[in-house]
Formats: C-alpha cells, structure tokens, sequence
C-alpha cells in the first residue's frame, strides 16, 4: 500500500512538474525574466560606472604609506588634531561616495579640517600596503572598504570604524557621520 502512494505522488509530482515547463506553446520556457533580470544589472553597472569615473580619485597606489603617516603624525601634534586614515582604493565606489560627500558637505568638511589630519591609505592590487595594513590587524579583511582608522596624535590607533553602518540609502548619512566624526575628535581644552 505505502508503495502505492509513493508511485502516486511521484507520478502526480511529475506530471505537475512537465506542466511548469510548458509555458508557451511548443514547449519552450519563458525567458523574458531572466532577460530583464540582466538587462537591470548590466544597466545598474553602466550607471555605477559613470559615477566612478566622474568621481575624483584621492588614492595613490605610488605612496609611501608608512612615511606619509609619520609625517601626518608630525602634523597631528603641531595641530593638536587627530589622523583619519579612510582606507580604500580609487576601485571601491563607496570609498570614492565617502570622499566626495565629506569634500562637498561643508558641515563635515568643516568637522574634518578643524580635527584631523585626513589621508586616503591604498588598497589595490598595485600596492595592498601589506605592511601598513598589518599594522592596524588588517580591518579591510574584517570590514571591507572603505574602513576607517583613527589614530591620536601620537600615531596610536583608538579606534576602527567600518562604514557600512554609516550608508543610508545610495550613500552616507549625514547624521551617523557627523557623530562618527564628532566622537573621534580630539578633546579641545
């Protein structure tokens, strides 16, 4: 008897899946979803393309990360200001998005000046800056990019941001960021 019902199930099970493949007439599947479907994606790649390239490109695979961040550190402690290491590279579309929303926001681009000493740490297959990256446990790996490193005016690392949770939308919360910015300043005597 159990394996009656079981050849019945499977019978109606078959038949019910032959009849899904026939959605139009001679048998062929519709494929207009699916073309859709890469029709959206390749578009949403254009247009993402587009705003990369019209993006201005802060990174320098050529830098010498480890002297640029002693020099910063030089910098920091003549201006009392802490470092904000945005680490990404001229690939990364949101690391590209953060750059430009803080150049072009004057209430952040303010927040910036006045407390840190701001520098775009290379990540790219033209220089990964493995040494420097090592030095601050690799974030990139853990967070994705952009991530950002906060360091005192010393050099030392008080903090590890990643960015994710400051996206709203296509782009940056003004409000997350200006706290994050906010909360990493230096303390003003």
């Amino acid at each position: 008897m159990k394996k009656l019902i079981l050849t019945a199930f499977m019978g109606i099970g078959f038949l019910g899946f032959s009849q899904n493949l026939k959605n139009e007439p001679n048998g062929r599947e519709d494929k207009s979803l699916l073309v859709k479907t890469d029709n959206a994606e390749l578009e949403a790649k254009k247009k993402a393309a587009e705003e990369k390239a019209k993006l201005p490109k802060p990174y320098d695979p050529k830098a010498d990360a480890e002297k640029d961040i002693q020099a910063l550190i030089a910098k920091a402690k003549k201006e009392k200001k802490n470092i904000m290491i945005q680490a990404g590279g001229n690939w990364c579309i949101w690391c590209l998005r953060f750059n430009q929303y803080v150049q072009t926001t004057p209430e952040l681009k303010n927040i910036v000046d006045k407390n840190y000493v701001y520098y775009h740490l290379n990540y790219s297959p033209d220089n990964k800056n493995e040494k420097t990256f090592a030095k601050y446990g690799n974030p990139g790996e853990k967070f994705g990019y952009p991530v950002f490193i906060v360091l005192d005016s010393n050099g030392k690392t008080i903090h590890i941001q990643q960015s994710d949770v400051l996206e709203e939308g296509k782009g940056y919360s003004l409000e997350k960021v200006k706290e994050f910015f906010n909360k990493w300043a230096p303390a003003k005597s």
